[in-house]
């Protein structure tokens, strides 16, 4: 196990060196850099004063010199300042992450205890008016663009009921916890319904071919109950291949969603990279990709470990158990 752990840390750690170096490389070959905004802004600068900007914020040396100074810098901690909002990154992140974490968090958790339950009565009634009424919200869960939906909860819940607030409101917002919930709900719903289609469609067909296995007809043969049947083993073995899925989720779980919460004026993860990349504040993109990468990264370390719980045959010692 320590072996393994090792070895997935190592991994991590040159998985985020490579993204760093490509992030990086992408980032400085964009037309146009932090000085040459400031320049377009204010046409008062001279020549001299855009190349001693340049020399002072190192925009004069070579890329990989730049690369290997910044990740000198971040190893010690210091990940550098934001041009955009002169503060550092760390600082700038911290507030977005956590709406991000809330909103995308919640919304992920409903979506999960919406598929499970609805993948595995739909798997249950093979080629039924069931399976094809789920299997057509699911397409149709898969195939709503997030405008659309943002857009018609807002118009039925908010302008036409009343009953919900149009815009989410943020964690440092001073209210009461229940007009919190209240905000949350439009952009909760819309990312979870977004999100459960396609888990419900992974989880159905799993538990599908999972209920095809000798070992669940030898079961049913020896009088082993339905419901004993589905919870203790074909959910179990089906769960293997939908936690793949989940852990795949996990990067845009950290990145956000750009669409829904600008319908909804959500400050998270996913507005601020849009922000960063938009207005070449190099640090802030950088470091916010990374976070994205090592919170994938994370996840499917998660999922290895997930699949030893499922599947005892799946071990940490490359051994086969038999």
């Amino acid at each position: 196990m320590i072996r393994f752990l090792a070895s997935r840390l190592f991994q991590v750690v040159i998985v985020l060196l490579l993204m760093s170096a490509a992030i990086y490389l992408l980032l400085g070959l964009m037309p146009g850099d932090p000085v040459d905004l400031m320049i377009s802004g204010d046409p008062n600068l001279t020549a001299e004063d855009a190349a001693r900007l340049k020399a002072l914020h190192g925009l004069d040396r070579p890329i990989h010199e730049r690369y290997l100074a910044w990740l000198v810098s971040a190893v010690q901690g210091d990940f550098g300042y934001s041009r955009l909002y002169a503060r550092p990154v760390l600082e700038v992140i911290g507030q977005p992450l956590a709406n991000t974490l809330l909103l995308m968090g919640a919304s992920f958790a409903i979506a999960v205890a919406i598929a499970l339950p609805v993948g595995i009565w739909a798997a249950l009634r093979p080629y039924s008016a069931a399976d094809y009424a789920v299997n057509f919200l699911c397409f149709a869960g898969i195939s709503v663009p997030p405008f659309w939906l943002a857009l018609l909860l807002i118009m039925l819940f908010a302008v036409s009921l009343g009953w919900l607030p149009a815009s989410a409101v943020p964690l440092d917002a001073d209210i009461g916890i229940l007009d919190r919930i209240r905000h949350l709900v439009l952009p909760v719903a819309t990312l979870a319904l977004l999100r459960a289609g396609g888990i419900t469609r992974y989880v159905r067909a799993s538990m599908r071919e999972t209920l095809r296995h000798d070992f669940i007809r030898t079961a049913r043969a020896k009088g082993m109950s339905g419901g004993r049947l589905v919870l203790r083993h074909a959910l179990r073995n089906a769960m293997v291949p939908v936690v793949t899925i989940l852990a795949l989720d996990a990067g845009a779980l950290f990145s956000g969603a750009l669409i829904t919460e600008i319908m909804f004026g959500w400050p998270g993860m996913g507005k601020l990279l849009y922000d960063a990349v938009m207005s070449n504040d190099y640090n802030l993109a950088l470091v916010g990709l990374l976070f994205a990468t090592l919170v994938t990264m994370l996840a499917n370390f998660g999922a290895d470990v997930a699949y030893a719980a499922l599947d005892p045959r799946i071990s940490f010692t490359g051994e086969a158990v038999r």
